[in-house]
């Protein structure tokens, strides 16, 4: 089999498996029966179980930074952002119940890092704030926005998640642009 092919079909198989049942029932035997593959085979690609879950968030993670749209709501990035996560709930909700919920926490984390940058840089083009300020508010936001995705996961993410982040939008529309003003301000005092 070809490389990429193989990995991917170890990827996918994963990722449906975790979408079926929790994380601590998945073995590596399990994956590649189902691929028919053999064990060095799997181990050629991936050291373990985990190495495959770290793969996924960073190709995730980088497909938002290449994919960033600078027309869209920090919202609309966000949502584009968690595509995955928002595709395979089940298997996201197994890996928050898992020894490896610290992996996905870092996943949420770096996107949301990732997405509040962009649009702070977007948003502060034409006002004068401060770097330390920007940094104090995507931290805020960052923080802020990988919080309230973890609580909708643990509570079983049963409201849907545009709702929950447009909502959050609506809410707090204009804070950012207004926190960097009032950066603006602080600097010419």
């Amino acid at each position: 089999m070809a490389h990429p092919y193989t990995r991917k079909k170890i990827r996918d198989m994963f990722v449906a498996m975790l979408n079926e049942r929790p994380l601590n029932k998945i073995t590596v035997k399990d994956i590649v029966t189902a691929c028919e593959i053999n064990r060095n085979t799997f181990y050629y690609y991936y050291a373990d179980l985990y190495a495959i879950l770290s793969e996924i968030f960073q190709t995730e993670l980088q497909k938002v930074i290449d994919e960033y749209n600078d027309t869209r709501s920090w919202e609309e990035s966000f949502l584009v952002a968690t595509g995955f996560a928002l595709e395979n709930k089940k298997a996201v909700y197994h890996v928050c119940n898992s020894i490896w919920r610290e992996e996905l926490e870092k996943y949420l984390f770096d996107i949301a890092g990732n997405v509040i940058t962009h649009y702070v840089e977007t948003v502060s083009r034409d006002i004068p704030a401060s770097k330390a300020d920007k940094r104090i508010i995507v931290s805020f936001y960052q923080c802020a926005l990988t919080e309230t995705l973890l609580q909708w996961i643990a509570c079983g993410m049963k409201e849907e998640p545009e709702n929950v982040i447009r909502r959050t939008g609506l809410l707090f529309n204009g804070n950012i642009e207004l926190s960097l003003r009032r950066s603006a301000e602080l600097n010419d005092t």
